[in-house]
């Protein structure tokens, strides 16, 4: 690298924090405390069929943590914790071998102090999934909003809280099954601390009203009201494309891509951020060496066919509505940084993926360096990447973070 340039403290804009094992039914009353969700370990198989995990229970199987809540299983596969491992595979594991960093504190602080990292947007990880979408599909949603408030509280009071203050950042869930109640929940939450909004990158994929629809409207008024930034982690649909049933998942993470896509492209056509100015997307994992093809694809039909003859009557052209509301998170799009002058290296932000097995801990400093020097980036742009952009993103001068 350029010996002039520098890589100052991080702010990575996509970690994830595994939730405790006991963090449900430390806190929950007797008259439900045998109900919440908790872990049991069993020996298990995996495998992988058309885009989903496959499980078997099996005596000769490893050892497995399974997070147990009403009809829901959820399997604890390595590649949800797989830091610190080298051989990465879908393979059982449990809370005795992951990264203590990966779900206690402390020892987060102290990985994220080796490896140069200011602060992280921290997202679910285990049983609530990205989005807490786990909670909107049970049927009782008294105990769903009672398991998503002290989720809440847990990473925006704990792990957030103490010495994790302005440095562990909460992205929290509310309850997709009723937007009133959502909004309360983001305002209650945001009072109390919470920096964004994990929610859907596609919400009809999860059973409710699509975009098109101005169902969600409420919500983004409350998020552009709390200057709370709507984040959607890939995976947050509950869809992994697939060609076939039979494809391996190399096929599904090459076009993960697809999904934040679909989903810009929703938010822009559906006239959602022409009634929302302020409001600030983040896509996490979608990368962004896609992105100017497919708005040169959308200016061009808009021009061509704006008289609302393909459902859209849009004022201005699609590409205008990014170059301040939408930043897309990297962690190895060295395209998305040639062509950063029409992406917008304004809107491009740097994300670690901590404990993911697409991480770049305890090589994050090496890894933006490597990108760096290999796209040919100024002291500028690396400031932007690594920190600039992460704040304007998620409003974090309300904290007192400046460059």
């Amino acid at each position: 690298m350029d010996d002039s340039l520098t890589i100052p403290k991080v702010i990575s804009v996509d970690d994830h924090a595994v939730e405790p094992p006991d963090l449900w039914t430390s806190a929950a009353p007797a008259r439900i405390k045998d109900r919440v969700p908790r872990v049991e370990r069993a020996n298990a198989r995996f495998g992988w069929s058309g885009g989903k995990h496959v499980v078997e229970r099996r005596p000769d199987g490893d050892a497995c943590d399974f997070w147990l809540y009403e009809d829901y299983e959820w399997p604890f596969s390595q590649t949800f914790a797989s830091v610190g491992v080298e051989e990465v595979d879908n393979v059982p594991t449990n809370y005795d071998i992951i990264r203590p960093g990966a779900w206690i504190q402390s020892e987060r602080l102290r990985d994220m102090d080796d490896d140069g990292v200011e602060a992280a947007l921290c997202f679910p990880n285990t049983l609530p999934r990205f989005c807490g979408q786990t909670f909107s599909e049970r049927t009782d949603k008294d105990l769903s909003f009672w398991c998503l408030q002290t989720y809440n509280d847990w990473i925006i009071d704990e792990w957030g809280g103490g010495d994790g203050r302005n440095r562990l950042l909460p992205a929290v869930i509310v309850p997709f099954w009723d937007v009133d109640l959502a909004v309360r929940e983001l305002k209650r939450c945001t009072d109390k601390g919470a920096v964004a909004l994990s929610f859907s990158e596609n919400p009809a994929n999860l059973g409710f009203p699509s975009l098109h629809t101005g169902h969600w409207d409420k919500l983004f008024a409350a998020c552009q009201e709390t200057h709370s930034t709507v984040a959607m982690h890939i995976g947050s649909g509950s869809r992994v494309y697939a060609t076939s049933d039979d494809s391996p998942f190399i096929v599904s993470s090459c076009m993960l891509f697809v999904n934040p896509m679909g989903s810009i492209l929703d938010f822009v056509f559906s006239g959602t951020l022409e009634r929302f100015p302020q409001l600030k997307l983040m896509y996490l994992e979608g990368q962004a060496g896609w992105v100017p093809y497919v708005f040169e694809r959308a200016d061009k039909l808009w021009a061509e066919r704006g008289n609302n003859a393909f459902g859209s009557d849009l004022k201005h052209k699609p590409s205008s509505y990014m170059a301040e509301n939408v930043f897309h998170c990297i962690f190895d799009d060295d395209t998305g940084l040639r062509m950063r002058d029409v992406v917008g290296m304004d809107q491009i932000c740097f994300e670690t993926d901590y404990p993911h097995p697409d991480g770049s801990f305890p090589n994050t400093r090496s890894t933006i360096e490597k990108m760096c020097t290999a796209n040919g980036l100024n002291q500028a742009e690396v400031d932007k990447l690594t920190r600039l952009n992460a704040i304007r993103a998620l409003s974090l001068e309300r904290f007192g973070f400046t460059s």
